[in-house]
This record gives C-alpha cells, sequence and structure tokens, in this order.
C-alpha cells in the first residue's frame, strides 16, 4: 500500500496506478473503507485514495501552484492519512478529514518555503490551467488567466488562500470549509473577504479583456470567485 500512495508523488494523481478494485468495494461509502483499513484490510485505503484523489490534487495544486510540490504534499498527505486512519473519531465525513490533513500539508510547505525567495510560476501549465476552472473558446487566453490566478492566489495569506480554494473554488460551504480548516464559520467568512479583496488589484488587467465581460469577479468564480 505505501508503494501505491507513494506513486501519487509522481507528478500528480496517477492516471490507473492502483489497480483492479476488489469486488463489492466500490458500494462500500468511505467511512466503511476506513474503518476496514483500520482493521488490517490491505485494499480499502487505496480505494479510498483513488476514489478521493483528483479532488485532493485539485486542492493541493490550487493551493501550492506548483505540481512538484502539490505532488510531494499529497504525498505527504496520503501518507499521513494511511498511518493516522485510527484517529480518525467518524463524527465527520471521511472526505473532511481527508481535506483537513491535505491542507495541513500544504499550509505546512508554504510556511518552510517563504524564507525563500518568490516562487516561480507551475511548470505544468496545462495541469495547473485543468484544474483551475473550466475550459473556454481562447485556450491560450484561458491558459493565461488560469496562470495569473495561480499566481495571485500565491501573493495572498496562506489562511485566506486556504479558504478561497475551498469555498470558492472547491464549493464547500462555509460551515464545511470551518471544518475542514478547523476554525469558525465567520472566521472563514472573513478570510474569503480578504483574500477577494487582495485578489481583484491583482486580477485587474482582466476587468477589460473581451469587452469587460472577465471582471476580476467573474474570472475568480471560475477559479477563486464571487460569494
Amino acid at each position: 500500500m505505501t508503494s501505491d500512495i507513494t506513486r501519487i508523488g509522481a507528478g500528480g494523481p496517477p492516471a490507473d496506478g492502483l489497480g483492479a478494485r476488489p469486488p463489492g468495494y466500490d458500494t462500500m461509502d468511505d467511512h466503511e473503507l476506513l474503518r476496514l483499513h483500520v482493521a488490517g484490510n490491505p485494499d480499502t485505503f487505496g480505494i479510498l485514495v483513488k476514489r478521493h484523489r483528483d479532488r485532493m490534487w485539485a486542492v493541493a495544486i490550487r493551493t501550492l501552484g506548483e505540481p512538484e510540490e502539490a505532488a510531494d504534499a499529497l504525498q505527504e498527505a496520503f501518507i499521513s492519512a494511511f498511518r493516522r486512519a485510527d484517529t480518525f473519531r467518524g463524527d465527520a465525513k471521511v472526505t473532511t478529514w481527508l481535506h483537513r490533513i491535505v491542507v495541513n500539508a500544504c499550509l505546512d510547505r508554504i510556511r518552510r518555503r517563504q524564507v525563500r525567495a518568490a516562487d516561480p510560476l507551475p511548470e505544468d501549465e496545462d495541469r495547473a490551467s485543468e484544474l483551475a476552472g473550466p475550459a473556454e473558446d481562447d485556450p491560450a487566453e484561458v491558459r493565461e488567466r488560469r496562470l495569473d490566478v495561480l499566481n495571485a492566489l500565491k501573493q495572498i495569506n496562506s489562511d485566506q488562500r486556504s479558504a478561497l480554494v475551498l469555498v470558492d473554488m472547491e464549493g464547500y460551504s462555509i460551515e464545511e470549509a470551518a471544518a475542514i480548516l478547523g476554525c469558525a464559520p465567520g472566521t472563514v467568512k472573513s478570510r474569503c473577504a480578504r483574500g477577494r479583496a487582495r485578489l481583484l488589484p491583482l486580477l485587474r488587467h482582466w476587468q477589460t479583456t473581451r469587452g469587460g465581460s472577465d471582471v476580476p469577479e467573474k474570472t475568480a468564480a471560475e477559479s477563486v470567485g464571487t460569494e
């Protein structure tokens, strides 16, 4: 199982990296899969990873902005979840628990790299662009806008960034994001509002793009967004 998790760190979620699923496991809910993993089942955690890896990868890439960093954080998060599964109390969704571990892994990396020089834009631009929002008519413009959004996200407070990723990009409610981040709903609202306010000047140049149809709020709605 550890080798299965490790493959996630090789540049994003594997296309089909966890092999065939044992019969009957697809119908089990997340809680049951995790319970069986804790009980010693060698297969069920891999199914959980395969079930949720794409959304966890989206959170990691949007929070960190770099595929290599995101892949490493995701690998660390899944290994941590694998080893700490017995600490899951069952009073929340398994996805909430997994998101919390992934977000914390990303924030740890952000804190560690704060002493370094400003980081470059993502090298894997196509993957970052794809995950940052839906495709539109002009691929070149879409790619440029997505990279601008990811770069802008890297310039705001990490707490605000995490809140925006969860609420505006992943579609979680304020309450769900609060559960993932371990703070009060009012704190999430405040972080989102301040983060959006910080992003607007950084994305202001898109306001006049294509006749003004893509104002910063609209651009953010696809990647970081409106309320």
